[in-house]
């Protein structure tokens, strides 16, 4: 079994745009995976208090750093559910998908995004087909099965065993931070739990990934929540805060 505790992550912004990329995934896959950060106030949230105008301009100036390699972008308008699309053939421009919270694809040139302020970005790969998956994963989602879902799409497009399957739990809120109440605990962790107490989400996610059969997992050593001044957080701003989106894909040549 290979299990990467975290891995490394270094900035790559482009044109202005502040991101943060997987260098592992690049240099050992050929496999752009990355999440946009909150530096110069980078706010990629629609539905956040910010004038839309100034959100949508953003959008557009990451479309346009990521089109030489991606000239074709997915996004969905998330509900917290375990929904996947799988996407073929997409035209160069925007595929905006309707209650979508996970992607699928073996296209190159097309780049998958979801947008995240505290919920799990998780990356999934086939390196050998360059097929790929991207998920929001928030607890409900995590609950409705969002993860198994995901793998079983990735699987049946790749056409490979689970055991060739890569994945990474992104940027998050870690586990010191992300306090739950005692149904959350019961469902996902399987306490008996009568109050409150805290859940790490992408120690339980990769934790479900290795039991399925899933070899090579990381996780990201950043928190949404407690570096603050690098990443937004839907959880430490009480909702007020902006959005990050996290993004895979496999460039073309």
């Amino acid at each position: 079994m290979s299990t990467t505790p975290s891995a490394r992550e270094e900035p790559a912004g482009q044109d202005d745009v502040p991101t943060l990329e997987l260098a592992d995934w690049q240099h050992r896959f050929g496999i752009t995976a990355g999440i946009t950060t909150r530096a110069h106030g980078y706010n990629l949230g629609l539905l956040t208090p910010e004038a839309a105008g100034d959100v949508t301009e953003r959008w557009r100036a990451f479309a346009t750093a990521m089109r030489p390699r991606f000239p074709s972008i997915v996004v969905g308008l998330q509900v917290h559910g375990h929904a996947v699309a799988t996407h073929d053939n997409v035209p160069p421009g925007w595929l905006i998908r309707e209650s979508v919270d996970g992607h699928v694809t073996g296209q190159a040139g097309l780049l998958l995004c979801v947008s995240v302020a505290d919920c799990v970005p998780v990356y999934l790969a086939h390196p050998a087909s360059g097929t790929l998956a991207l998920l929001h994963a928030g607890w409900r989602g995590v609950a409705a099965g969002m993860l198994e879902a995901g793998l079983a799409a990735l699987q049946r497009v790749s056409g490979a065993p689970i055991s060739e399957l890569v994945m990474h739990c992104g940027v998050a809120i870690c586990g010191s931070c992300y306090e739950v109440g005692s149904e959350v605990l019961r469902m996902l962790a399987g306490t008996a739990a009568n109050g409150p107490g805290l859940l790490d989400l992408r120690d339980h996610l990769a934790g479900r990934a290795r039991a399925a059969g899933v070899e090579a997992v990381s996780i990201s050593p950043w928190c949404s929540a407690h570096h603050q001044d690098r990443f937004f957080s839907h959880r430490r701003s009480a909702g007020a805060d902006g959005r990050m989106v996290a993004y895979l894909g496999r460039p073309i040549a």
